[in-house]
């Protein structure tokens, strides 16, 4: 394979200009005061995918924020690859905690800090700098590319699907490249292969049809606080375990070849209790942090409202409460039946004397990758072609339900090749991109366009 590393160490200071121009359009999809900021971006992406060798790239509407779509489909006969990304971002508050102005990027330490700067808009220029790396450097590309960079992930992707049905056609491929996930630590690359799906609900609670004097009514009068707060301690048992009928009966059991790539891992549980600063872990008995959070579903509790809140004492027997809870589940977990379960143990749990309500809120299934797909094989060759060292296998304890939405449309393998490292901030205050990685990864992506059109042809 070509050596990609004399042409972007001598361009790097230009991608690192391109790339602090990038972040510094405030594309913050979720506020309306900034919808011409988030077009504006949407062609800053369309007109760099052209000037790095793919022609025409459009800037799509969708009915909320545009998609930009750019196709370089040069090579006949050959594998089409259709890489994904964002270039919307969260929401810079509360900017006080920012070291530098979210928006006016700045390095320290080797490490490039702005709103975006690995969620998505580092990795998606990533993903350009690698075609035209290739490209500037002589070397041919194998693969059809298209190029799918939306500007509504953080507010739920909500015109993605439509977009991927209407154009499903035109988008028609043999794998999907997705680079928004992290590596376990600067020096161990990873791909990820699953990802947990999530059910999310509200119960609330009522009681009596006003909030109550707590002297005259309490120990008469059911108390809904009290009743949610029942509800939400039978949900969980002492092994932290969820008591909803069924709940483990499709969670697949941890396989030996993944608890070696759990062991390769250098996984300290103590720096992850320190990193996020909580007295000790906890969750269920009987399995370490990691697995918990990537091979065993959970059941949580979001947010609960009730009664009186605010400075001082009012003695309210309160005449509802609220709870916000959240399943995250694994294959083969079904939404639908946990939701139906879930509903029937909250319904069992609630005392006497109130009525509940359940609200069905946003749900998304698991999603396992199948690692013996060629597109693995290229990847993890690829990825140690850049970073010196073969790939670790990992999950993501969080949920990507477009991942199933490209899947399912156009019946090609998703790899989940991302370049985030642990305590990046994403979502918060000081965010921020390893350059190194960077570099690294651009190298990485460049050469894995070659290796998916020898591993798909």
């Amino acid at each position: 394979m070509p050596d990609f590393s004399a042409w972007i160490d001598r361009e790097l200071p230009r991608f690192h200009d391109e790339l602090e121009a990038f972040l510094r359009i405030p594309s913050i999809s979720t506020d309306p005061e900034h919808a011409g900021d988030v077009r504006a971006c949407a062609e800053w992406v369309a007109e760099h995918l052209e000037a790095a060798g793919i022609p025409g790239a459009e800037v799509i509407e969708t009915g909320g924020h545009p998609i930009v779509l750019g196709e370089r489909t040069h090579a006949e006969d050959a594998p089409t690859v259709l890489v994904y990304g964002h270039y919307d971002v969260q929401p810079s508050e509360p900017d006080e905690l920012w070291s530098s102005p979210p928006f006016e990027p700045a390095v320290r330490d080797g490490r490039l800090y702005a709103r975006g700067a690995v969620d998505d808009k580092g990795q998606v220029h990533m993903h350009i700098k690698a075609l035209e790396t290739r490209l500037g450097s002589g070397a041919d590309v194998p693969v059809n590319l298209k190029l799918v960079i939306e500007g509504e992930e953080e507010v739920g992707s909500r015109h993605l699907n439509a977009f991927l049905g209407d154009h499903a056609e035109r988008l028609a491929c043999d794998a999907v490249l997705i680079s928004d996930t992290g590596m376990f630590s600067p020096e161990l690359p990873c791909i990820t292969t699953g990802l947990r799906g999530i059910v999310y609900t509200e119960i609330n609670v009522f009681g009596p049809s006003s909030d109550l004097h707590s002297g005259t009514y309490g120990g008469a009068v059911v108390n809904p606080a009290n009743a949610l707060a029942a509800i939400l301690a039978g949900l969980r048992d002492q092994q932290g375990r969820a008591t909803v009928p069924g709940y483990y009966d499709a969670v697949r059991p941890i396989t030996a070849r993944e608890r070696a790539d759990l062991e390769r891992l250098p996984m300290d549980e103590e720096t992850l209790r320190a990193g996020v600063g909580a007295p000790a872990l906890g969750g269920e008995a009987g399995f370490s942090a990691l697995e918990r959070l990537w091979y065993r579903p959970t059941l949580d509790v979001n947010g609960m409202l009730s009664g009186f809140t605010g400075e001082g004492s009012k003695t309210v027997l309160p005449s509802r409460a609220m709870a916000k809870v959240s399943m995250r589940l694994v294959p083969d977990q079904d939404p639908a039946q946990v939701i139906e379960a879930f509903e029937a143990r909250v319904r069992e749990l609630a005392p006497e004397g109130v009525r509940v309500e359940i609200k069905r809120s946003h749900g998304g299934a698991p999603w396992v990758a199948d690692t013996d797909h060629p597109v693995f094989e290229a990847a993890g060759a690829a990825l140690e072609s850049g970073f010196g060292t073969p790939p670790a296998f990992v999950r993501e304890g969080g949920s990507i339900p477009i991942v199933q939405a490209f899947e399912e449309t156009f019946g090609a393998p998703a790899l989940l090749i991302g370049f985030a490292l642990p305590g990046c901030n994403m979502h918060a205050p000081n965010e921020w991109i390893d350059l190194e990685v960077y570099r690294k990864g651009i190298g990485a992506l460049a050469d894995l366009y070659g290796r998916l059109g020898n591993r798909l042809g």
